[in-house]
């Protein structure tokens, strides 16, 4: 349990604004620590150069003067050198234009020849410094000459310890090193509190949406804190909006589900009750019972059928038999097929080919949704009346038009004919045998060949169901 809460701390957003709050404080902190001492070494080893410089001309004027290089035997020189040596902490040796070391602080080299780097530079470009980090010395070499002799007459060269500036950087360092700690544990500090208060608003939406699912929020959740819980709130609301709607749309369901099959049986049991209760029923009055008992069956399979077929369609699981189809000839087969109902009630079925169509469509869902409407069309039609189908298209989608000269539909009831077991006139719509899902099956299948279909209707002038769908399927 506690690995977990770990693990889950260490995945959440708290968190990671901790790491980046964290980062942007000891980061900052430490790249300015790191400039400052660069920079305090930087001008610490500049000021103790110029200074070494500045002595190092003086006394190389006072060479020049006296003539040192030929005869080095100056106590003032001498002693100069030694206390410059000292003060410093260094060596110091002079070399003439031969390489030879003159004077040697050390009294190890005098009358040796000195090839030296920074004295080889120093008589090519003059002045030569160089500061060796590892050993912290700082190495000068300064020519020696005299200002009516472009020549250089030698080189002074000057070798000093910089351990005292060192000792003063690694100084600055552990204290350097101390405060970046402090920021460290500030920093820590400061963003576990900022970033608490910065997931608060968060926290507070998980604690609506908790609320509202054990039941204790009756409404809509608004935590407006931020733009984004304001957005997730915005979200989450109308969802619970659309899942009220699909609940009660399923409770709707459920009930007319109740209704529908619950009607034919009870149907069937007074009619078997009637004839179980009776004796010496007539052969007639038999045969008349189980023909209503039989059509009451045929309903109640008309129905069951149905909500199958719209529960596969919910659940997606009738894949498309998807096949490039002659439009025209289907509608015709589909008109060839139901003339016989149509002509029952003298209807004309017309079928308006603007031109030819082909597209890909499942053949048997399509059929079943066009013979929906036709069917509807006629069933739902004055005596004497006409049914006109046609088919049209452009280079995107082909389109399909069913209309009637029957009863039409109410403006109140337009938009919900397409509802399950919705029906516009519920005595007509049973005496014909309808169960209220064929238009829901037309328009889930229309749906699920990416398409669209509309009703526009006049009570009293008649209907019209406008279907259109692409002519390539694209999955």
């Amino acid at each position: 349990m506690v690995t977990k809460k770990k693990t889950k701390f260490f995945k959440s957003l708290r968190f990671r604004i901790m790491v980046i709050l964290v980062i942007l404080g000891i980061v900052p902190g430490i790249i300015a620590t790191q400039l400052m001492i660069g920079n305090y070494k930087q001008q610490a080893i500049e000021v103790r150069t110029g200074e070494i410089r500045t002595q190092c001309v003086i006394l190389c004027n006072q060479i020049i003067k006296e003539n040192y290089l030929n005869d080095p035997n100056s106590e003032s020189i001498n002693s100069k050198l030694e206390v410059l040596s000292n003060a410093y902490g260094g060596r110091i040796m002079l070399v003439d234009r031969d390489f030879k070391v003159v004077k040697d602080t050390y009294n190890v080299d005098e009358g040796k020849i000195l090839i030296s780097p920074k004295v080889v530079k120093c008589f090519k470009s003059g002045e030569a410094t160089d500061y060796r980090k590892y050993g912290q010395t700082l190495e000068l070499a300064v020519p020696v000459r005299s200002a009516d002799v472009p020549q250089m007459q030698g080189a002074l060269l000057v070798n000093i310890s910089m351990s005292a500036v060192m000792a003063t950087v690694s100084e600055l360092e552990q204290r350097g090193m101390l405060i970046v700690g402090i920021i460290i544990v500030l920093s820590i500090f400061l963003s576990y509190i900022l970033a608490a208060v910065l997931v608060k608003p968060l926290a507070r939406v998980t604690k609506s949406i908790e609320d509202l699912t054990d039941g204790y929020q009756k409404d809509e959740i608004s935590v407006p804190d931020y733009t984004e819980t304001e957005l997730i709130t915005d979200a989450f609301n109308k969802m619970l909006t659309r899942m009220k709607v699909l609940d009660e749309s399923r409770s709707e369901f459920v009930s007319n589900v109740s209704h529908e099959l619950k009607t034919p049986m009870t149907s069937m049991k007074v009619l078997a009750d009637s004839l179980v209760g009776q004796e010496g029923v007539p052969e007639e009055l038999y045969q008349e019972f189980m023909r209503d008992i039989t059509a009451e069956i045929d309903r109640e399979n008309r129905i069951i059928t149905d909500l199958l077929t719209l529960v596969k369609m919910d659940k997606k699981s009738a894949d498309l038999q998807i096949s490039h189809m002659n439009i025209n000839q289907l509608l015709e087969d589909i008109l060839k097929r139901l003339r016989p109902i149509a002509d029952k009630r003298n209807i004309d079925l017309i079928l308006d080919s603007f031109r030819p169509v082909e597209a890909d469509v499942d053949e048997l869902k399509f059929t079943s949704a066009i013979s929906n409407l036709v069917e509807n069309a006629i069933k739902y039609n004055v005596d004497d009346g006409w049914v006109r189908v046609s088919i049209d298209a452009d280079h995107k989608d082909f389109y399909v038009t069913v209309a009637d000269s029957g009863m039409g539909i109410p403006e109140d009831s337009l938009d919900r004919i397409f509802e399950r077991f919705y029906r516009v006139d519920k005595s007509h719509s049973r005496e014909i045998g309808g169960t209220g899902l064929g238009l829901a099956i037309t328009r889930s299948t229309i749906t699920m060949h990416h398409g669209v279909v509309k009703v526009f209707s006049k009570e009293g002038e008649g209907t019209t169901f406008s279907v259109r769908v692409p002519l390539s399927y694209i999955p």
